[in-house]
């Protein structure tokens, strides 16, 4: 074989060696940047637990929630919404901030439970008011995360009766738009999405579904069960099911042998 001058010989040492530095050097600066997983809250520890309403803004059936909770042990706090609860969602967000720091307390952690549009005011939070550094378990409840095309039609056709929330739940609103684009369920909380398929308020039912939470349709757990929107709250199924979702053990996504379980673990909870 024929050798290479000495000069090119040289050249050569010299790319081959800058090539080898410049490798190492990338991989230990990846090394030192890679970023750390975020972990969130423990999740050995429950604290509080906050109830978050739904469009409107009652807290009637929450309330009744919130007492089966606490009757459990749970310490459990419903959120009045600013207003008439049918404003800005974001605003609804920030006000949910102020009230689980109010909650909280020292507690290392909270469970925050989304009814219905609550659900959205949650993930607003979790998203963009660092909630996703505090909330251990977010157990959304009959939320139209993907929109409602009841909203959708009171935009299009009665605009003056459909105020800001309204209009935010319109199926494509810039606002989840912007909520959905990427991670729905960012890490930090350990996420739960529980919907009705006889849901006639957010429509389609199943934009109840979360991605990347356990998402639990109520008629696949238990076939017979009719509740509608305005019934989660007071199902013992949804109540068996919110129970889990907020335990120590990590949710786990229940079957059709669960449900005599669930209903007797809610039904319990109310006696």
């Amino acid at each position: 074989m024929r050798r290479l001058p000495t000069p090119l010989l040289l050249v050569v040492a010299v790319v081959v060696t800058a090539a080898v530095v410049l490798g190492l050097t990338v991989l230990v600066g990846t090394s030192q940047k890679r970023p750390v997983a975020f972990t969130g809250a423990a999740q050995d520890t429950p604290g509080p637990i906050v109830l978050v309403p739904g469009y409107g803004g009652s807290t009637r059936s929450l309330d009744r929630l919130a007492v089966k909770l606490r009757a459990t042990g749970r310490t459990a706090a419903v959120f009045a919404l600013p207003g008439d609860g049918t404003g800005d969602l974001t605003a609804q967000a920030r006000a949910l901030d102020a009230f689980v720091t109010e909650v909280r307390g020292g507690a290392p952690s909270v469970d925050v439970i989304g009814y219905s549009a609550g659900g959205v005011v949650t993930r607003l939070w979790v998203d963009d008011l660092g909630g996703r550094k505090i909330a251990r378990r977010v157990v959304t409840v009959g939320s139209p995360h993907h929109g409602t095309r009841v909203a959708g039609l009171a935009r299009a056709f009665a605009s003056s009766s459909c105020p800001a929330a309204c209009q935010q739940l319109a199926p494509d609103s810039p606002l989840l738009a912007g909520l959905n684009d990427g991670d729905e369920t960012p890490s930090g909380p350990v996420w739960t999405s529980l919907w009705t398929d006889q849901d006639q308020v957010v429509t389609p039912p199943d934009s109840g579904r979360l991605e990347g939470s356990t998402g639990v349709r109520l008629q696949a757990v238990c076939a017979d069960e009719r509740t509608d929107h305005s019934g989660l709250p007071d199902s013992p199924l949804v109540t068996g099911l919110v129970l889990a979702a907020v335990g120590v053990a990590a949710p786990a996504a229940p079957t059709a042998a669960d449900c005599g379980r669930l209903r007797t673990l809610g039904a319990a909870a109310a006696s």
